[in-house]
């Protein structure tokens, strides 16, 4: 019988060893991602821009996020899970946010992860002393865009970037149990791991974060914006590197991007800020 994820979690955070994760909304991928060793899948709610062609993830929904938790689950029953919780459910209510993590725990997730500070560290602490694993997310948070102003770096002001640090300390007090940083540099990112007890895992956001994490179209080079946009428009994010162009198959992708996260070759200087 396999170990308990989390505790190969543990073990690799331990070790110094860097984690891999990949987003994934089936179960084909996940059965493809657990054979190759990637040590965390993400259901993302990057699915309502990736599968179901929006601008956003404004729209994705508990059922979306349910329905797609149980497929990855089916494919990949030894490896860690963390199914993201969808805007809507879990920010006025602590009780309804933690009936919608339990839905989604029952659905095949290890763990639940949502996106801010500030009141959200209660939300945090309530779901953790009720037995929830969570993953906070900060910096660049996806469904905030309108508020954020769109797609921008975080914490390039000493004010904007002490706010993360003071997140990020209050979230690892609460309990959480891993820490999301998307988009900000990679000197603010190393800071906050070096800071925090619970493992960092890093997208646009440098090198020395605990682990890394991509949306699975985007290591395929495959995702070209908005259904409705002209592919012509899109341009990828400086923090994505497409690993099928350099390898024969799929399966050799994920491998290649594993191998580039472990020996620490991605990201690059070039992807990140």
């Amino acid at each position: 019988m396999q170990e308990n994820p989390m505790k190969t979690l543990n073990k690799l955070t331990a070790a110094g060893e860097k984690i891999t994760m990949l987003t994934c909304y089936d179960a084909t991928f996940a059965k493809l991602m657990e054979l190759e060793g990637v040590d965390v899948i993400l259901v993302g709610d990057s699915l309502g821009m990736v599968l179901q062609g929006a601008d956003n993830t404004l729209n994705v929904s508990m059922h979306h996020m349910t329905y797609h938790t149980k497929s990855v689950a089916a494919g990949a029953p030894n490896t860690l899970i963390v199914a993201d919780m969808p805007l809507g459910s879990y920010e006025h209510d602590n009780e309804a946010a933690l009936k919608n993590a339990q839905w989604l725990i029952k659905s095949g997730a290890s763990m639940v992860k949502f996106e801010g500070g500030g009141d959200r560290v209660e939300t945090a602490r309530y779901l953790v002393s009720h037995g929830v694993p969570v993953c906070a997310h900060l910096g660049f948070t996806p469904q905030s865009v309108n508020q954020l102003g769109g797609y921008k770096i975080q914490g390039k002001t000493a004010v904007s970037a002490q706010k993360i640090i003071n997140d990020a300390k209050a979230m690892d007090q609460a309990g959480v149990s891993m820490l999301v940083l998307e988009m900000v540099p990679a000197a603010l990112a190393e800071k906050i791991t070096n800071l925090i007890k619970v493992p960092t895992i890093g997208i646009g956001a440098g090198v020395h974060c605990s682990g890394q994490v991509l949306v699975l179209q985007d290591l395929l080079g495959i995702y070209t914006g908005p259904a409705n946009k002209s592919p012509n428009d899109f341009k990828s994010p400086r923090f994505v590197r497409n690993f099928l162009q350099e390898n024969n198959s799929i399966q050799e992708a994920i491998a290649a991007y594993i191998t580039a996260v472990k020996d620490q070759s991605f990201p690059a200087q070039e992807h990140s800020y």
